[in-house]
């Protein structure tokens, strides 16, 4: 009896930590990026140019159509995000240019690496993956 408590405790410790493990920490933005315009305009000529940058840059993590699958997500510890909810198409622009210039995490960060112009036409192009 004392053996089966005590495996089950474990189990149940075991669960416990890897639920908590799996649950993104929640990515503060300051409110002077939240509230951030984009300065590049939506247009066919951004989301070309976004598209180019997001296929090279981001869609081995985040997939082609920005849903998650990408062929380096099941080696992340983290799940990337499926960029066609609403959880991620509510979220500014201002929002997803800080998180994709600051990076954290697995996330890379594209400051010195990508143009402010180049992160705009990525945020601008992540917008078409919205369902």
């Amino acid at each position: 009896m004392k053996n089966l408590k005590l495996l089950f405790t474990g189990a149940l410790l075991m669960v416990f930590s890897v639920a908590m493990v799996a649950q993104p920490k929640p990515w503060v933005v300051p409110d002077n990026f939240k509230s951030m315009k984009n300065p590049v305009a939506k247009s066919d000529a951004s989301n070309k140019a976004g598209m180019a940058l997001f296929t090279r840059n981001c869609a081995s993590c985040h997939g082609k159509a920005g849903l998650g699958d990408g062929v380096k997500a099941r080696a992340l510890k983290e799940f990337p995000g499926d960029f066609s909810k609403a959880d991620f198409q509510d979220q500014t622009d201002g929002e997803h240019f800080y998180k994709t210039k600051t990076g954290r995490g697995e996330m890379p960060k594209y400051e010195g690496k990508l143009s402010d112009d180049d992160i705009w036409n990525i945020v601008n192009y992540m917008r078409t993956f919205k369902k």
